[in-house]
């Protein structure tokens, strides 16, 4: 049994004292903990040696105590475990040096046996139980389909991903066999990892915003919605789709147990596009993380009753910067846990 269930309580709809709070990239790179670890260690082999990844995951934990432990990991150790070259260049991010083009490219994309290539991630997460002690939950997370093909396609990070979306609009039946493909290698990734201890586990489509209502129907939500339903009888489902509030009402009706809104989204419209009865999670603008620890507190204090305690987990809108002070973090933390209802 896990001892803080708050999380999970709040993923079930339950009446709580006050709602949850993690932070999506807690474990990492604003940590000076992380920092040593990153100086001896290059990207890859922290996602692959159990012992750093489980570390790194505990870091914020014993920092800050947040609710929920999210596993170290990246959202690209799927398409390398589908036979797709993916480096880590410092200063410049993901880097496939043979992008996705064509049909026959397609083709050699394998489907791997998950438990065999991505074996050093259940090791991690067996790692980082044993340290979590039961104490919180632990989330397991991967990418959307669309948001792997989008790196798998371009090559590298971008504003527009407009290769991505090129190849999508002029070789769809090419563009969803690779979505199918990694679609299917995502189930059974994430069905491991439930196996291997993950409480629950949250689908990041980065960059769903880049696609019109329409496409995002087609290229992005359809696949979404199979992980979905793959996984949502072993454990709870988080959905979180960057600027994808035009979805929202789609989403509502997947069968997740909660869907993640970003900043750009207000608690009420959210309230509003969900239909008022699935919970929520997020919305603090990151970057308002460098606003002084006082207003901070207030502003998160105010997004709690905007939302409502119930129904809710506090989180951030997206990733939190690497250069956020730590008595920032720890004010957002500590706002939620000092949390009282407005009587």
């Amino acid at each position: 049994m896990i001892k803080n269930d708050l999380f999970l309580r709040a993923l079930k709809g339950e009446t709580v004292e006050r709602p949850p709070v993690w932070m999506m990239r807690q474990a990492g790179r604003y940590l000076p903990e992380f920092m040593e670890i990153k100086a001896k260690y290059d990207f890859f082999t922290r996602c692959q040696t159990p012992e750093l990844a489980s570390e790194i995951t505990v870091q914020p934990i014993r920092r800050y105590g947040m609710d929920a432990a999210i596993l170290f990991s990246d959202i690209l150790v799927i398409p390398q475990a589908m036979n797709i070259e993916v480096q880590m260049k410092p200063n410049f991010g993901p880097y496939l040096p043979n992008p996705i083009r064509s049909q026959k490219d397609v083709d050699n994309v394998i489907v791997p046996d998950v438990k065999e290539a991505l074996d050093y991630v259940y090791q991690a997460i067996k790692a980082t139980k044993e340290k979590l002690n039961d104490e919180i939950p632990l989330i397991g997370f991967a990418g959307s389909p669309w948001t792997i093909l989008c790196y798998c396609v371009q090559g590298q990070g971008s504003k527009n991903f407009d290769k991505a979306k090129e190849f999508c609009f002029t070789n769809p039946i090419a563009a969803h066999g690779l979505l199918q493909k990694i679609t299917d290698t995502t189930i059974a990734y994430l069905k491991e990892k439930v196996k291997a201890g993950c409480n629950a586990v949250q689908v990041f489509d980065s960059w769903g915003g880049m696609l019109s209502p329409v496409d995002y129907q087609e290229f992005s939500w359809q696949y979404i919605q199979q992980i979905i339903d793959a996984l949502k009888d072993d454990a709870p489902v988080i959905a979180f789709g960057k600027g994808c509030w035009f979805a929202l009402d789609t989403m509502a009706k997947s069968g997740a147990s909660a869907l993640g809104v970003d900043w750009t989204c207000s608690a009420r419209n959210a309230r509003y596009l969900t239909g008022g009865n699935i919970t929520l999670q997020g919305n603090f603008d990151p970057t308002r993380l460098f606003s002084p620890p006082a207003e901070i507190k207030k502003m998160v204090t105010q997004m709690i009753n905007d939302f409502g305690k119930d129904k809710y987990i506090v989180n951030l809108g997206h990733g939190i910067l690497p250069n956020i002070p730590l008595e920032n973090a720890k004010a957002f933390i500590d706002a939620v846990k000092e949390y009282q209802s407005p009587s």
